[in-house]
């Protein structure tokens, strides 16, 4: 006899009626949702500090170096840099930060990320929270809706991470020089820089869609040996496209938090030659 005070019943997901009569949401006894949870963490600390910084449009160049937010700076309001990668096209109109304009191209690519949706749809959505435990969603609808739809532009905006790429490696090229612009030195900001851009790259190429781009729809690997070999070598690269992924997002937010350092005069960047 019913009382009343049963729960309703749910007849979607895990609790579909053809699926095992289990009481309990999961039968996992570890310590599941500590990954969840620091990826969520980890993630909003990254979303809190790149915020604020865009949104600063001040200390963001400490000759020879350039944060890679403002890099390249599109904008006339953009801090003179000898040599640096100061491209008026958007002219005195534009009163914000110019990271503004060109943060989307980087947020767009990560945003879209096969790795990064995985994980903040696990860490803010719960959707899953975690391999063997329900999601409390009665529906799963997964990218075929607005505005999740949109994750389908991934590969494109890897065409516009690669130019990105391209501009912070000159960037790179540019901090070995001294405060006085000349050639032939090298600080502790250029170490930072090189780690930096060889990080951004691998995260970059480790990409599915450029692993899928390279050798996706080749049909005989043997009739095209040097794609064959590159798709290889980004195939490995893609095996640690999360390890890569992590290192890539804390990489540029040091180089930035490195200049903004520097800018601020908190400390001066110590030479090795």
């Amino acid at each position: 006899m019913a009382t009343g005070t049963e729960p309703p019943h749910i007849h979607t997901g895990v609790h579909d009626p053809s699926r095992a009569a289990i009481g309990p949401r999961h039968l996992r006894t570890d310590r599941w949702w500590l990954a969840p949870a620091l990826t969520a963490a980890g993630l909003l600390a990254f979303v809190v500090y790149s915020t604020w910084r865009a949104f600063a449009n001040a200390d963001y160049y400490a000759a020879p170096y350039v944060s890679p937010f403002y890099s390249p700076c599109l904008a006339e309001n953009c801090v003179p840099m000898e040599a640096g990668p100061n491209w008026e096209i958007f002219g005195s109109w534009w009163g914000l930060s110019p990271a503004l304009l060109i943060l989307v191209f980087p947020l767009g690519f990560r945003l879209t990320c096969y790795y990064y949706r995985k994980a903040y749809y696990r860490g803010f959505w719960a959707s899953p929270p975690a391999c063997a435990v329900a999601e409390p969603h009665r529906k799963y609808t997964g990218e075929t809706r607005f505005p999740l739809i949109l994750q389908n532009i991934h590969r494109y905006f890897f065409y516009a991470a690669l130019p990105v790429a391209v501009i912070l490696t000159y960037d790179t090229v540019l901090a070995f020089r001294d405060e006085d612009y000349a050639w032939g030195h090298m600080g502790l900001g250029t170490l930072v820089f090189l780690v930096n851009i060889v990080l951004i790259w691998a995260y970059t190429l480790s990409c599915h869609s450029c692993r899928h781009i390279i050798g996706g729809r080749l049909r005989h690997f043997s009739k095209h040996p040097v794609r064959y070999r590159l798709w290889g070598w980004v195939g490995r690269l893609n095996e640690r496209h999360m390890l890569l992924a992590w290192s890539s997002l804390i990489s540029v937010a040091l180089a930035d938090f490195y200049v903004y350092l520097l800018a601020t005069g908190a400390f001066d960047d110590p030479r090795f030659f």
